[in-house]
């Protein structure tokens, strides 16, 4: 009995793996596109990695952004300020307002005398390393009351002014010019209504209306680019700068350098920590400005050490004596460096 033929085995179509591969492909040109077009709301968008972070992995995980504005709010608390100053957040980062009347002469850019000890300490907290790489924008409004002066032609003018006084503190005060950002709208974007429906002002939205507004946002990846290069151009340049006058090579924000404050300092004492801060910002600018520091300005930073004595504990005992100990180095050099009188 012959033996029985073997029947073929057809080989199943695989042509329907091309409309699926073409189908995925779509759908990720879709969100991709998506994504190009989309606004992000990078509060949001940090809180949620924050919870996965707790929730999923385990561990307590805090965004730069949540710690700025816990900063700053703290900040607000410590200096008694939170009746003028107001601190949130927006779809892209954290969201400062201060009420005009609390800080500006009425219908003048002139900052009032006390609100200037407020906008230094704001302005040391968004000097500080972990926070460099946000931008600043500075917002000047108005109510819609108007303004005829010869400084002031309008509330443009006078807006802006604002704006531009608080950049130019903030400036002086340590936190880097290619950060800042100022901007006037006059009344063009009220929170409320100035007046009511028969046209009659309301005195209470026109003050609510009259603020300066602080918008802290991350820097983009080109931004943070641009600036990191920019900050180690001026580094090399006083680098070299120091070199050509005898002075030290090493960065001076190496040689004197700013760390976070221990979770377990009191509030006065990371006041007097942050004084300390200040000063050595103060260092940095004039090094980097000059190569090193002069005896008028080294005996100046003695002073202002000095002036702070009553507030030197323990804890903070540490700062103090980093300060003074580049401030003897400093002093010795110049003192090496001074022409030896003829014998």
């Amino acid at each position: 009995m012959a033996a029985p033929l073997k029947e073929e085995v057809k080989e199943e179509a695989e042509d329907w793996l091309t409309t699926y591969a073409d189908a995925i492909t779509l759908l990720m040109a879709f969100f991709v596109m998506l994504l190009t077009f989309a606004e992000f709301d990078i509060p949001a968008y940090e809180e949620l990695s924050s919870a996965i972070a707790n929730n999923i992995g385990g561990r307590d995980a805090q965004t730069t952004t949540q710690s700025l504005k816990i900063d700053v709010q703290d900040m607000v608390y410590n200096m008694q300020a939170d009746k003028v100053i107001s601190v949130g957040t927006d779809e892209k980062g954290v969201v400062i307002e201060l009420q005009s009347s609390a800080f500006f002469h009425p219908g003048s850019a002139e900052i009032v005398a006390a609100a200037i000890p407020v906008l230094k300490d704001l302005a040391a907290t968004l000097a500080a390393p972990r926070y460099e790489l946000y931008n600043v924008v500075v917002e000047g409004h108005t109510d819609d009351g108007a303004i005829n002066t010869p400084m002031f032609p309008s509330n443009w003018e006078l807006s802006a002014n604002r704006a531009s006084a608080v950049v130019r503190l903030f400036e002086s005060n340590n936190v880097d010019r290619s950060r800042l950002e100022a901007a006037g709208y006059a009344d063009t974007r009220p929170k409320v209504a100035n007046r009511d429906l028969e046209g009659q002002p309301i005195p209470e939205n026109r003050a609510t209306n009259r603020r300066v507004v602080l918008r802290l946002h991350p820097m983009s990846i080109d931004e943070r680019a641009a600036y990191l290069s920019a900050q180690d151009y001026k580094r090399r340049q006083a680098e070299a700068k120091a070199k050509a006058v005898g002075g030290s090579t090493v960065a001076i924000e190496d040689r004197l350098p700013i760390v976070a404050a221990p979770d377990d300092l009191s509030d006065s004492q990371v006041q007097t920590k942050t004084a300390l801060d200040g000063l050595k910002r103060e260092i940095y600018k004039l090094v980097n400005a000059n190569g090193r520091l002069t005896t008028a300005q080294i005996d100046d930073i003695r002073a202002k050490l000095t002036a702070l004595s009553s507030q030197r504990v323990a804890p903070v005992e540490p700062y103090f004596q980093n300060i003074e100990k580049f401030l003897d180095v400093e002093q010795k050099a110049l003192q090496t460096q001074q022409p030896q009188p003829a014998s």
